[in-house]
Protein backbone atom coordinates (compact mmCIF):
# COMPACT_ATOMS: atom_id res chain seq x y z
CA UNK A 1 0.00 0.00 0.00
CA UNK A 2 1.20 3.73 -0.67
CA UNK A 3 0.22 6.29 1.45
CA UNK A 4 -1.92 9.35 -0.09
CA UNK A 5 1.37 11.51 0.55
CA UNK A 6 3.66 9.61 -1.57
CA UNK A 7 1.30 10.15 -4.29
CA UNK A 8 0.31 13.51 -3.86
CA UNK A 9 4.08 13.83 -4.39
CA UNK A 10 4.22 12.49 -7.71
CA UNK A 11 1.67 14.57 -9.02
CA UNK A 12 4.48 17.64 -8.54
CA UNK A 13 5.55 19.01 -11.44
CA UNK A 14 8.37 17.96 -14.00
CA UNK A 15 11.70 19.23 -13.66
CA UNK A 16 14.69 18.20 -15.75
CA UNK A 17 16.74 15.50 -14.78
CA UNK A 18 19.61 18.02 -14.55
CA UNK A 19 18.11 20.82 -13.14
CA UNK A 20 19.11 21.75 -9.77
CA UNK A 21 16.08 21.09 -7.77
CA UNK A 22 16.37 17.33 -9.15
CA UNK A 23 19.77 16.87 -7.67
CA UNK A 24 18.21 18.41 -4.11
CA UNK A 25 16.00 15.52 -4.12
CA UNK A 26 18.35 12.92 -4.89
CA UNK A 27 20.85 14.71 -1.90
CA UNK A 28 17.42 14.47 0.35
CA UNK A 29 16.85 10.87 -0.68
CA UNK A 30 20.74 9.88 -0.51
CA UNK A 31 20.48 11.27 3.46
CA UNK A 32 17.37 9.50 4.45
CA UNK A 33 18.33 6.19 2.85
CA UNK A 34 21.45 6.09 4.94
CA UNK A 35 19.46 6.15 8.78
CA UNK A 36 16.83 3.25 6.59
CA UNK A 37 19.43 1.56 6.02
CA UNK A 38 21.82 2.05 8.95
CA UNK A 39 25.04 3.27 7.48
CA UNK A 40 27.33 6.42 7.13
CA UNK A 41 28.23 5.26 3.63
CA UNK A 42 28.97 8.28 1.25
CA UNK A 43 27.73 6.11 -1.87
CA UNK A 44 23.90 5.42 -1.18
CA UNK A 45 21.43 6.54 -3.69
CA UNK A 46 18.82 5.45 -6.05
CA UNK A 47 18.86 4.30 -9.24
CA UNK A 48 16.59 4.31 -12.06
CA UNK A 49 15.16 0.40 -12.09
CA UNK A 50 13.10 -2.19 -9.64
CA UNK A 51 14.65 -4.38 -7.02
CA UNK A 52 16.38 -6.77 -10.16
CA UNK A 53 18.23 -3.60 -11.18
CA UNK A 54 19.78 -2.85 -7.80
CA UNK A 55 20.65 -6.77 -7.87
CA UNK A 56 22.27 -6.68 -11.15
CA UNK A 57 24.03 -3.28 -11.00
CA UNK A 58 26.05 -5.28 -7.35
CA UNK A 59 26.98 -8.37 -9.69
CA UNK A 60 27.44 -6.60 -12.39
CA UNK A 61 30.06 -4.59 -10.65
CA UNK A 62 31.83 -6.90 -8.42
CA UNK A 63 31.46 -9.92 -9.68
CA UNK A 64 34.47 -11.09 -12.60
CA UNK A 65 34.69 -13.36 -15.18
CA UNK A 66 36.53 -15.90 -13.88
CA UNK A 67 35.96 -15.33 -9.99
CA UNK A 68 34.83 -17.90 -7.38
CA UNK A 69 31.54 -16.30 -6.22
CA UNK A 70 29.88 -17.88 -3.65
CA UNK A 71 25.92 -17.95 -3.13
CA UNK A 72 23.89 -18.61 0.08
CA UNK A 73 21.25 -20.11 -1.19
CA UNK A 74 18.10 -21.07 0.56
CA UNK A 75 15.43 -19.53 -1.98
CA UNK A 76 14.36 -17.95 -5.16
CA UNK A 77 15.71 -14.61 -5.44
CA UNK A 78 19.46 -16.89 -4.17
CA UNK A 79 18.51 -18.30 -7.45
CA UNK A 80 18.17 -15.25 -9.47
CA UNK A 81 21.66 -13.90 -7.86
CA UNK A 82 23.21 -17.65 -8.99
CA UNK A 83 21.85 -16.95 -12.60
CA UNK A 84 23.02 -13.50 -12.92
CA UNK A 85 26.30 -14.19 -11.51
CA UNK A 86 26.84 -17.25 -14.08
CA UNK A 87 25.80 -14.80 -17.01
CA UNK A 88 28.38 -12.27 -15.86
CA UNK A 89 31.05 -14.97 -16.18
CA UNK A 90 31.82 -16.32 -12.55
CA UNK A 91 32.52 -19.29 -11.07
CA UNK A 92 29.32 -19.83 -8.98
CA UNK A 93 29.42 -21.78 -5.57
CA UNK A 94 26.41 -22.58 -4.03
CA UNK A 95 25.87 -23.76 -0.27
CA UNK A 96 22.28 -24.80 -0.15
CA UNK A 97 19.73 -25.26 2.38
CA UNK A 98 16.06 -26.07 2.14
CA UNK A 99 13.24 -23.16 1.06
CA UNK A 100 12.48 -21.87 4.94
CA UNK A 101 15.71 -22.38 6.41
CA UNK A 102 18.37 -19.96 7.57
CA UNK A 103 21.43 -20.82 7.37
CA UNK A 104 23.42 -20.90 10.59
CA UNK A 105 27.10 -18.91 11.53
CA UNK A 106 29.08 -21.76 11.90
CA UNK A 107 27.73 -23.61 8.50
CA UNK A 108 28.23 -19.57 6.79
CA UNK A 109 31.86 -19.57 8.37
CA UNK A 110 33.07 -23.02 7.52
CA UNK A 111 31.71 -22.56 3.95
CA UNK A 112 33.25 -19.24 3.23
CA UNK A 113 36.67 -20.14 5.19
CA UNK A 114 36.77 -23.29 2.95
CA UNK A 115 35.80 -21.43 -0.32
CA UNK A 116 37.80 -18.41 -0.06
CA UNK A 117 35.68 -16.73 -2.22
CA UNK A 118 36.19 -13.43 -4.07
CA UNK A 119 32.87 -11.99 -3.26
CA UNK A 120 30.05 -13.69 -1.34
CA UNK A 121 25.84 -12.85 -1.77
CA UNK A 122 22.92 -13.85 0.48
CA UNK A 123 19.72 -12.70 1.06
CA UNK A 124 18.94 -11.04 4.39
CA UNK A 125 14.91 -10.90 3.76
CA UNK A 126 14.05 -14.15 1.61
CA UNK A 127 10.51 -12.92 -0.21
CA UNK A 128 9.55 -16.26 -1.39
CA UNK A 129 10.33 -17.90 1.60
CA UNK A 130 9.34 -15.29 4.72
CA UNK A 131 13.19 -16.27 6.50
CA UNK A 132 15.39 -13.21 7.46
CA UNK A 133 19.06 -14.18 7.45
CA UNK A 134 21.89 -12.96 10.00
CA UNK A 135 24.23 -11.25 8.86
CA UNK A 136 26.80 -10.40 10.72
CA UNK A 137 29.04 -13.82 10.60
CA UNK A 138 28.72 -13.95 6.91
CA UNK A 139 30.76 -10.30 6.71
CA UNK A 140 33.10 -11.57 8.94
CA UNK A 141 34.41 -14.87 7.46
CA UNK A 142 34.35 -12.85 3.99
CA UNK A 143 36.33 -10.05 5.41
CA UNK A 144 38.66 -12.86 6.81
CA UNK A 145 39.16 -14.17 3.67
CA UNK A 146 39.21 -10.85 1.66
CA UNK A 147 35.96 -11.17 0.29
CA UNK A 148 33.32 -8.71 -0.42
CA UNK A 149 29.86 -8.88 0.64
CA UNK A 150 26.54 -8.41 -1.09
CA UNK A 151 23.01 -8.19 0.67
CA UNK A 152 19.39 -8.23 -0.79
CA UNK A 153 17.86 -6.88 1.74
CA UNK A 154 14.62 -6.13 -1.07
CA UNK A 155 12.34 -6.63 1.68
CA UNK A 156 13.51 -5.91 4.94
CA UNK A 157 14.44 -1.80 4.28
CA UNK A 158 12.12 -0.12 6.24
CA UNK A 159 10.31 -2.53 7.86
CA UNK A 160 13.44 -4.38 9.71
CA UNK A 161 16.83 -3.19 10.80
CA UNK A 162 18.93 -3.34 7.85
CA UNK A 163 22.23 -2.44 9.63
CA UNK A 164 24.87 -2.49 6.95
CA UNK A 165 27.69 -0.95 9.34
CA UNK A 166 26.87 -2.86 12.17
CA UNK A 167 26.61 -5.82 10.14
CA UNK A 168 29.81 -5.25 8.06
CA UNK A 169 27.62 -5.74 4.57
CA UNK A 170 29.48 -4.14 1.86
CA UNK A 171 27.33 -4.13 -1.11
CA UNK A 172 23.36 -3.52 -0.74
CA UNK A 173 20.07 -2.79 -2.96
CA UNK A 174 16.79 -2.70 -2.35
CA UNK A 175 13.44 -1.54 -3.79
CA UNK A 176 11.06 1.53 -3.63
CA UNK A 177 7.84 -0.59 -3.22
CA UNK A 178 7.60 -3.32 -0.29
CA UNK A 179 9.07 -1.64 2.94
CA UNK A 180 9.78 1.83 1.97
CA UNK A 181 5.75 2.06 0.96
CA UNK A 182 6.55 3.22 -2.62
CA UNK A 183 5.56 2.68 -5.91
CA UNK A 184 7.98 0.45 -7.61
CA UNK A 185 10.51 1.91 -10.24
CA UNK A 186 13.81 2.68 -7.83
CA UNK A 187 16.50 0.60 -6.45
CA UNK A 188 18.27 1.79 -3.77
CA UNK A 189 22.12 0.76 -3.36
CA UNK A 190 24.66 1.51 -0.73
CA UNK A 191 28.55 0.59 -1.29
CA UNK A 192 30.60 0.23 2.01
CA UNK A 193 34.33 2.18 1.78
CA UNK A 194 35.88 -1.53 1.40
CA UNK A 195 33.40 -1.74 -1.91
CA UNK A 196 34.42 2.17 -2.90
CA UNK A 197 37.81 1.04 -2.94
CA UNK A 198 37.52 -2.00 -4.73
CA UNK A 199 35.23 -0.66 -7.61
CA UNK A 200 37.88 2.68 -8.43
CA UNK A 201 40.96 -0.15 -8.41
CA UNK A 202 38.85 -2.54 -10.78
CA UNK A 203 41.00 -2.72 -14.10
CA UNK A 204 38.49 -4.80 -16.21
CA UNK A 205 36.31 -3.17 -18.79
CA UNK A 206 32.72 -2.85 -17.11
CA UNK A 207 30.38 -5.44 -18.96
CA UNK A 208 26.98 -2.77 -18.19
CA UNK A 209 26.73 0.59 -19.09
CA UNK A 210 23.32 1.83 -17.86
CA UNK A 211 24.22 0.05 -14.20
CA UNK A 212 27.82 1.51 -13.87
CA UNK A 213 28.00 2.84 -10.59
CA UNK A 214 31.19 4.88 -11.94
CA UNK A 215 29.22 6.77 -14.17
CA UNK A 216 25.83 6.86 -11.52
CA UNK A 217 28.59 8.04 -9.01
CA UNK A 218 29.16 11.00 -11.68
CA UNK A 219 25.24 11.43 -12.59
CA UNK A 220 23.98 11.61 -9.05
CA UNK A 221 27.03 12.71 -6.98
CA UNK A 222 30.14 15.08 -7.98
CA UNK A 223 29.66 16.89 -11.42
CA UNK A 224 26.13 15.36 -12.20
CA UNK A 225 27.25 14.63 -15.96
CA UNK A 226 24.30 13.44 -17.64
CA UNK A 227 24.06 9.33 -17.67
CA UNK A 228 20.51 8.91 -18.30
CA UNK A 229 16.69 10.23 -18.12
CA UNK A 230 16.05 9.74 -14.48
CA UNK A 231 12.08 9.13 -13.56
CA UNK A 232 11.35 12.48 -11.57
CA UNK A 233 8.13 11.78 -10.12
CA UNK A 234 9.50 8.25 -9.27
CA UNK A 235 12.24 10.63 -7.32
CA UNK A 236 9.86 12.65 -5.66
CA UNK A 237 7.66 9.80 -4.34
CA UNK A 238 10.97 8.35 -2.66
CA UNK A 239 11.39 11.01 -0.80
CA UNK A 240 8.26 11.59 0.30
CA UNK A 241 8.30 7.68 1.76
CA UNK A 242 11.47 8.34 3.23
CA UNK A 243 10.48 11.30 5.18
CA UNK A 244 7.06 10.18 5.92
CA UNK A 245 9.92 7.11 7.88
CA UNK A 246 11.73 9.82 9.11
CA UNK A 247 8.77 11.39 11.26
CA UNK A 248 7.57 8.08 12.77
CA UNK A 249 11.02 6.69 13.29
CA UNK A 250 12.99 3.89 11.97
CA UNK A 251 13.04 2.09 15.21
CA UNK A 252 9.51 2.87 16.40
CA UNK A 253 8.86 1.67 12.43
CA UNK A 254 10.53 -1.56 13.09
CA UNK A 255 8.95 -2.07 16.72
CA UNK A 256 5.34 -1.55 14.75
CA UNK A 257 5.97 -4.13 12.09
CA UNK A 258 7.43 -6.68 14.66
CA UNK A 259 4.56 -5.68 16.77
CA UNK A 260 1.86 -6.70 14.12
CA UNK A 261 3.86 -9.59 13.20
CA UNK A 262 3.42 -11.44 16.31
CA UNK A 263 -0.15 -10.57 16.62
CA UNK A 264 -0.97 -12.27 13.01
CA UNK A 265 1.10 -15.23 14.21
CA UNK A 266 -0.34 -15.38 16.91
CA UNK A 267 -4.02 -15.70 15.27
CA UNK A 268 -2.84 -18.24 12.72
CA UNK A 269 -1.72 -20.50 15.25
CA UNK A 270 -4.85 -19.89 17.01
CA UNK A 271 -6.67 -21.57 14.41
CA UNK A 272 -4.22 -24.42 14.15
CA UNK A 273 -1.80 -23.80 11.60
CA UNK A 274 1.68 -23.35 11.67
CA UNK A 275 4.46 -20.89 10.22
CA UNK A 276 6.93 -22.11 7.77
CA UNK A 277 9.60 -20.52 8.72
CA UNK A 278 11.07 -21.59 12.80
CA UNK A 279 10.46 -18.74 15.49
CA UNK A 280 13.72 -16.52 15.11
CA UNK A 281 14.49 -16.25 11.99
CA UNK A 282 11.47 -14.96 10.43
CA UNK A 283 10.53 -12.04 8.58
CA UNK A 284 7.80 -9.55 9.92
CA UNK A 285 7.28 -7.78 7.04
CA UNK A 286 6.30 -11.15 4.89
CA UNK A 287 4.34 -14.05 6.28
CA UNK A 288 4.09 -17.57 5.42
CA UNK A 289 1.78 -19.63 6.99
CA UNK A 290 1.76 -23.16 5.58
CA UNK A 291 -1.58 -24.33 3.60
CA UNK A 292 -3.64 -26.85 5.47
CA UNK A 293 -3.92 -30.52 4.41
CA UNK A 294 -6.54 -31.20 1.75
CA UNK A 295 -6.84 -27.20 1.04
CA UNK A 296 -6.68 -25.82 -2.28
CA UNK A 297 -4.37 -22.04 -1.38
CA UNK A 298 -6.03 -20.61 -4.84
CA UNK A 299 -9.39 -20.94 -4.25
CA UNK A 300 -8.90 -19.32 -0.75
CA UNK A 301 -6.39 -16.66 -2.30
CA UNK A 302 -9.40 -15.92 -4.90
CA UNK A 303 -11.88 -16.04 -2.25
CA UNK A 304 -10.08 -13.13 -0.19
CA UNK A 305 -9.86 -11.37 -3.21
CA UNK A 306 -13.38 -11.31 -4.69
CA UNK A 307 -15.31 -11.36 -1.06
CA UNK A 308 -13.15 -8.97 1.07
CA UNK A 309 -10.43 -7.29 -1.74
CA UNK A 310 -7.27 -8.68 0.42
CA UNK A 311 -4.51 -9.95 -1.99
CA UNK A 312 -2.39 -12.65 -0.72
CA UNK A 313 0.41 -14.04 -2.85
CA UNK A 314 0.99 -17.91 -3.23
CA UNK A 315 4.16 -19.91 -2.80
CA UNK A 316 6.32 -20.32 -5.74
CA UNK A 317 9.17 -23.21 -6.78
CA UNK A 318 9.05 -26.14 -4.08
CA UNK A 319 6.63 -23.65 -2.09
CA UNK A 320 4.41 -23.72 -4.66
CA UNK A 321 0.82 -24.52 -3.22
CA UNK A 322 2.64 -25.13 0.60
CA UNK A 323 2.28 -22.04 1.80
CA UNK A 324 0.63 -18.09 1.56
CA UNK A 325 2.85 -15.04 1.40
CA UNK A 326 0.98 -12.48 3.27
CA UNK A 327 2.91 -9.30 3.39
CA UNK A 328 2.00 -6.90 6.46
CA UNK A 329 4.32 -3.80 5.36
CA UNK A 330 4.02 -0.19 5.42
CA UNK A 331 0.41 1.37 5.70
CA UNK A 332 -0.98 -2.06 6.17
CA UNK A 333 1.34 -2.76 9.47
CA UNK A 334 -1.67 -1.71 11.43
CA UNK A 335 -3.25 -3.45 14.36
CA UNK A 336 -7.05 -2.84 12.82
CA UNK A 337 -5.45 -4.67 9.59
CA UNK A 338 -3.95 -7.15 11.13
CA UNK A 339 -7.74 -8.30 12.92
CA UNK A 340 -9.48 -7.23 9.46
CA UNK A 341 -6.92 -9.68 7.80
CA UNK A 342 -7.34 -12.72 10.58
CA UNK A 343 -11.23 -12.31 10.04
CA UNK A 344 -11.25 -12.74 6.26
CA UNK A 345 -8.82 -15.19 6.26
CA UNK A 346 -10.87 -17.75 8.52
CA UNK A 347 -14.35 -17.22 7.04
CA UNK A 348 -12.37 -18.24 3.43
CA UNK A 349 -10.41 -20.92 5.15
CA UNK A 350 -14.22 -22.17 6.63
CA UNK A 351 -15.68 -21.33 3.54
CA UNK A 352 -13.27 -23.83 1.73
CA UNK A 353 -13.62 -26.80 4.25
CA UNK A 354 -11.06 -26.34 6.63
CA UNK A 355 -12.43 -25.67 10.35
CA UNK A 356 -10.37 -23.65 12.67
CA UNK A 357 -9.46 -24.62 16.07
CA UNK A 358 -10.03 -21.34 17.52
CA UNK A 359 -11.02 -17.81 16.34
CA UNK A 360 -7.26 -15.95 14.91
CA UNK A 361 -8.79 -12.47 15.50
CA UNK A 362 -9.64 -13.08 19.05
CA UNK A 363 -5.82 -14.63 19.57
CA UNK A 364 -4.43 -11.86 18.10
CA UNK A 365 -6.66 -9.08 20.23
CA UNK A 366 -5.52 -10.87 23.14
CA UNK A 367 -2.27 -10.59 22.10
CA UNK A 368 -2.51 -6.98 21.42
CA UNK A 369 -4.06 -6.18 25.08
CA UNK A 370 -1.06 -8.23 26.49
CA UNK A 371 1.58 -5.74 24.78
CA UNK A 372 -0.60 -3.22 26.52
CA UNK A 373 -0.26 -4.45 30.36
Amino acid sequence: MVPGRVYDAMSKPIVGHLDAFFFQVVEDIRGLLRTAFGTENTFTMAISGTGSAGMEAAVANFVEPGSKFVVLANGFFCDRITEMGKRYGAEVVRLEKPWGEAFSDAEATEFIRNEKPRVVAFVQAETSTGVFQASKAICAAAHEVGALVIADVVTSLGGMPVQLDANGIDIAYSCSQKGLSCPPGLAPISLSPRAIEWLRAKTTPQRTWYLDLKLLDQYYDGAHRYHHTAPISMFYALREALVSIAEEGVENRWARHQRNHLAFVAGIEAMGLKMHVAEGPRLCTLNTPRVPEGIDDLKVRQRLLAEHDIDVAGGFGPLAGKVFRVGIMGPLSTVENVLMLLDAFEKCLRAEGYQPAASGREAAAAFYASQKS
